[in-house]
């Protein structure tokens, strides 16, 4: 049952990092790909029907991580404490930002909610790569099996480093790359004309990016952490997943050339879920690994909540997820196609 629990928020953050995942994306691209007032109209349109839907993934997920795993929620919440009121504050500004732009009709205006709402979806693209970077590097989890990091400490990946370390910092800038490729995919395959070309050539340049970092921080999460592949090499069919996000990597700049954007962005979907799956399998059974001494890791059998509990949420989860999957299976269905601009004073 705990595997089946580990399998099930693993899904559900994925989930959100392809969903959410491209509206970050958007914002990280728009002050490049839109130049004029209808161009970023018409981004923030491509993104408006559905962003705010897309977050409930994160909702969700954090409500099954604290009833399924509640040591894991209680530790993670109580050491990430500070990273965790800066992004609640950049997801704040990011809203405040699609939301408040086009309340007023004043280019000053206009403009400020278009940097806030660019400036934090680069932000909290960096702040979820960091945050991924501390759960694979580990955390100093002390003998109660709670921890706290300071942003920084000496800046070197120590068994005591803050959040912020030179690993932490590349797999923020793999999660920055990464986002402003999905996003920029998302934009082109929604939007015609001059945007189209920019995120096009927006997607080009993340992808090198993409590429890139990807290769240091394989090469760097081998040299911190290697017992991350141990799982691999004991299961052997886990390559499927490092295997299937390299293939999708490499098929974005075909079906880019080949004027396919709509494959293009299925693909840097399947790059995504196959990394943070490759990822959430080197990991397993740990949830959150200490980085001072491994017998303190939290694992799937020590924070896991009651056998009985987890039965009854099971069902009430399918419940949920069926529910959940409904809506944004007809609110995608509502949205499908090129985005058209509404009326000035109307949408976005």
């Amino acid at each position: 049952m705990e595997t089946l629990w580990f399998i099930i928020i693993a899904f559900m953050l994925a989930m959100y990092v392809i969903l959410d995942g491209f509206d970050l994306g958007a914002g990280i691209i728009h002050l490049l790909a839109a130049k004029t007032e209808d161009e970023k109209r018409t981004i923030l349109n491509a993104i408006g029907p559905v962003w705010d839907g897309n977050e409930v993934w994160l909702l969700a997920a954090g409500g099954t991580l604290y009833f399924a795993f509640p040591q894991l929620y209680a530790s993670s919440f109580s050491g990430f404490y500070l990273p965790l009121i800066i992004v609640l504050w950049l997801l704040m500004l990011r809203g405040a930002g699609i939301e408040l732009r086009h309340q007023i009709h004043n280019t000053m205006w206009r403009s400020f909610w278009d940097v806030v709402f660019s400036v934090s979806s680069i932000l909290l693209a960096i702040f979820f790569g960091a945050a991924l970077g501390n759960v694979v590097r580990g955390v100093p989890l002390g003998a109660d099996g709670y921890f706290f990091e300071p942003l920084w400490t000496t800046f070197t990946v120590t068994p005591d480093a803050g959040i912020l370390d030179p690993f932490t910092v590349i797999m923020g800038l793999v999660a920055l790359f990464t986002l402003a490729l999905h996003g920029a995919n998302y934009i082109a395959m929604k939007t015609e004309g001059e945007i189209q070309t920019r995120a096009r050539s927006a997607a080009v340049r993340s992808w090198v990016g993409t590429l890139l970092t990807s290769l240091i921080a394989f090469i760097t999460v081998y040299t911190i952490r290697p017992e991350i592949f141990n799982n691999f090499r004991d299961y052997p069919w886990g390559y499927i997943f490092p295997l299937l996000g390299l293939m999708s990597l490499l098929s974005m700049p075909l079906s880019r050339k080949r004027g396919k954007d709509t494959l293009a962005f299925i693909s840097s979907s399947v790059f995504i879920g196959s990394m943070l799956s490759a990822t959430a399998f080197g990991l397993y059974p740990n949830l959150l690994p200490s980085s001072t001494d491994p017998q303190r890791a939290i694992t799937i059998y020590n924070a896991a909540a009651h056998q009985y509990g987890l039965s009854v949420g099971l069902a009430w989860w399918v419940i949920g997820i069926v529910l959940a999957s409904g809506y944004f299976i007809y609110t995608y269905r509502v949205f499908r196609g090129k985005v058209t601009l509404p009326p000035e004073g109307s949408g976005y």
